[in-house]
């Protein structure tokens, strides 16, 4: 498998920004009126079953999160070209720490307020997923879980006909990357029982130790 020398594709980070994406996946959803942060596929499916049942109340609070999402990879996006040649900061933890305030924000909203904390968390999860996109070299994503599982079982597949090891190593990645989401929505539902509103905390906390590990790459990045 191909090894990266930079800290924003590297295994570690890859593995928190994972935790951290199930547990707000499982925070916005447990905890916040069943919408989804990262899983914007069901937030659009629900959305149109709200729409097929003129629920529009219902329909707005899947819609607003989709949007939010958008605006955040777009976001993300602008960072990246304004802020590409920056010497003290990588555009990358410009992202994961703007991520991280944001969902700092949302941890003090109560349940009144849902609908724009779910948008929050959306948007944040919108930056996360635009920013951080490879992991050794390797597509991947730290918020969502259909992707990688359908790069993970090509890879065994094809390491079942090839015997490539290479093969063997990028679908482990693949299926680790799933583990962990999991793990962090396994985490997020059971902090959920203690700090309630608070627990998006906890994935504050992994950004901002993803947001340090990078000061680690000495290697400016040309992409």
């Amino acid at each position: 498998m191909k090894r990266t020398k930079q800290m924003s594709e590297s295994i570690r980070l890859g593995v928190i920004l994972a935790v951290s994406g199930g547990l707000m996946d499982a925070y916005s959803y447990i905890g916040r009126d069943q919408v989804f942060a990262n899983a914007q596929t069901g937030n659009m499916l629900l959305l149109g079953i709200s729409l097929a049942q003129k629920n529009w109340v219902d329909a707005v609070r899947y819609l607003f999160p989709v949007l939010a999402f958008t605006i955040g990879i777009a976001m993300a996006d602008i960072v990246r070209i304004k802020l590409k040649k920056m010497s003290v900061l990588h555009w990358r933890q410009v992202s994961a720490l703007t991520e991280a305030l944001i969902l700092i924000a949302v941890s003090f909203m109560p349940q009144s307020m849902n609908l724009w904390a779910n948008s929050l968390a959306s948007l944040a999860c919108g930056i996360q997923v635009e920013s951080f996109r490879k992991i050794r070299g390797n597509g991947a994503a730290t918020t969502m879980c259909i992707g990688n599982l359908r790069s993970a079982t090509q890879n065994v597949c094809e390491y079942w006909f090839t015997r490539d090891k290479e093969r063997l190593e990028k679908g482990g990645l693949y299926f680790g990357l799933i583990v962990c989401f999991i793990t962090g929505a396994v985490i997020g539902n059971e902090v959920l029982k203690v700090l309630h509103e608070r627990t998006i905390l906890v994935s504050s906390g992994l950004l901002l130790i993803a947001f340090a590990i990078m000061f680690i790459d000495k290697e400016q990045e040309k992409k």
